[in-house]
């Protein structure tokens, strides 16, 4: 089972960037679909997610136009560029990997630890 690692987020001001990034360790990354995903206090939802070309690119409604999905993978990374960010944003953004392309949480057959992004007002 391979590992995955985020990092890229932090504390910003309404409108401005942040680029996350989850590093996958251990088994063959491009046969991997990957994903992120947030999780406020209440629940988790899906964000983002990209198949193992990069051929199928989904997102949550709330985040089109703003957030990117793109992965690289000789480099094993997974990555989001969240742009025009929000307060409704901020949560702690979790990278996820499947076997079976998919948005649902239960299907995800890896998860990373989580990196923390706050957007203030």
């Amino acid at each position: 089972q391979a590992q995955l690692e985020e990092s890229g987020g932090g504390l910003v001001q309404a409108g401005a960037s942040l680029r996350l990034s989850c590093v996958a360790t251990g088994r063959t990354f491009k046969f991997y679909h990957m994903y992120w995903f947030r999780q406020a206090p209440k629940e988790r939802e899906f964000v983002a997610g990209i198949s193992g070309s990069g051929d199928n690119i989904r997102y949550k409604d709330s985040v089109k136009g703003r957030f990117a999905i793109s992965r690289d993978n000789a480099e094993n990374t997974v990555y989001l560029q969240m742009n025009s960010l929000k307060p409704e944003d901020t949560a702690v953004y979790y990278c996820a990997a499947s076997r079976r392309f998919s948005t649902g949480v239960v299907d995800m057959d890896v998860w990373g630890q989580g990196t923390q992004v706050t957007v203030s007002t």
